[in-house]
């Protein structure tokens, strides 16, 4: 079976050299709340709700982008790790691939309803901030756990 929606196997590794520093960059910057002025720019927006202040509708805003732009490195080299394809992609990879995404879905999503009944304010707030980049993490968590334990188990019976 030929399978379409998956980038090829090259891109993994390519996915695995940015999705490393990011994540790190990514933490350290939230934890320290980083924000160089180098990364102040003036962009386009469609919409924001400035805090004590007024709402813009299709304008251009000042924001430091060092935020946006690890979010969008974590998820593009995320995307490009989750689903690019195994050297050897067969019907079991396959399975196991739908079963670690249907997996992580429900671990996302408990952990958000869990999130809504239990946690609020700010706190509420970093915990969609992480929502955004959790399925993927788990997918890709739970996809290369399993296929390790695979190849581990093939590794054996040779």
């Amino acid at each position: 079976m030929k399978i379409k929606y998956l980038f090829p196997n090259k891109y993994k590794s390519i996915g695995w050299v940015i999705l490393i520093p990011s994540l790190v960059l990514g933490l350290i910057i939230t934890m320290f709340n980083i924000e160089p002025e180098f990364f102040d720019w003036r962009v386009p927006t469609i919409f924001i709700d400035e805090f004590m202040g007024e709402k813009k509708l299709l304008a251009m805003t000042d924001n430091n982008v060092l935020n946006e732009l690890v979010g969008v490195l974590i998820i593009m080299s995320g995307l490009l790790v989750a689903f690019s394809k195994e050297k050897i992609e067969d019907e079991y990879i396959g399975k196991t691939r739908l079963e670690s995404l249907v997996w992580a879905t429900y671990l996302n999503y408990g952990i958000l309803l869990i999130a809504l009944l239990f946690v609020y304010d700010m706190a509420f707030f970093w915990v969609m901030i992480f929502n955004m980049f959790t399925l993927l993490l788990f997918f890709i968590v739970r996809f290369n756990y399993l296929i390790f334990k695979l190849n581990k188990t093939t590794s054996h019976e040779e």
